[in-house]
Parts: C-alpha cells; sequence; structure tokens
C-alpha cells in the first residue's frame, strides 16, 4: 500500500497528531471559519471505517495541515490566515468528494448546531 516505509510512518504521524489536536484547536477557531462544516465532514470521512484508506491519508494530510502550528500563512492574522487551511481542505475534498456521504455532512452539521446552543 505504502511505497516507502517512510511514507507509512507519515501516514501514521499524521493520524495521531489529528487525533490529539483536531478538536481543541476547532473550538478555539470554529466561529471564524466559513469552511467549518467542510472540515468537520472531512473529518469524520477520515476517521469513517468505511472510509478507504487511501482518501483517508488524503484527509488526514490536509487536516493535519490544519492544526499543525507550521502554516504558509500564519493562523493568527486576520482573515488571511486560515486561507490556506481552506485551500487545502477544498483541494483534498475535491478529489476525494465521492466519498464523504451525506451521514459524514449531518454529523458535521449536528456538531456545528450543538456548538452553537452550547455557546448561545
Amino acid at each position: 500500500m505504502f511505497r516507502t516505509k517512510q511514507a507509512e510512518q507519515d501516514a501514521m504521524q499524521d493520524e495521531t497528531v489529528v487525533r490529539e489536536k483536531f478538536w481543541p484547536k476547532f473550538r478555539r477557531v470554529a466561529a471564524k471559519l466559513p469552511f467549518a462544516e467542510d472540515l468537520l465532514a472531512a473529518y469524520y470521512c477520515a476517521f469513517d471505517r468505511n472510509t478507504p484508506r487511501h482518501v483517508q491519508l488524503s484527509l488526514l494530510a490536509a487536516l493535519a495541515y490544519f492544526v499543525l502550528p507550521f502554516d504558509a500563512v500564519p493562523d493568527m492574522l486576520l482573515m488571511l490566515g486560515f486561507a490556506d487551511d481552506a485551500a487545502v481542505l477544498a483541494a483534498a475534498v475535491r478529489l476525494v468528494a465521492t466519498h464523504i456521504t451525506p451521514a459524514h455532512r449531518a454529523a458535521a452539521r449536528a456538531t456545528l448546531e450543538g456548538a452553537a446552543a452550547q455557546g448561545a
């Protein structure tokens, strides 16, 4: 499946980083993200056991880019900070769009609605 041992290690590291850092970062910045629903749908798809592994790996790489502090455009810059994150996510979602199911999107909407209700 993996071409090199390094590729396999990188994929496993992405999965670990996303599992550890996604929710804390998402909670901190969700209100600022116009692409929050796509981000959550990608997350749910990436961790769905029925999602093919190559799709999971593509989404995990995009999600890792979102959670890791190294960024082409620092996230603390107003309005521009998440533009690169959105572009990376949009590219990954477009590549695997047929695997992001209505159930993944419904879970994303439910999570956002729950977060909005808690914030109100």
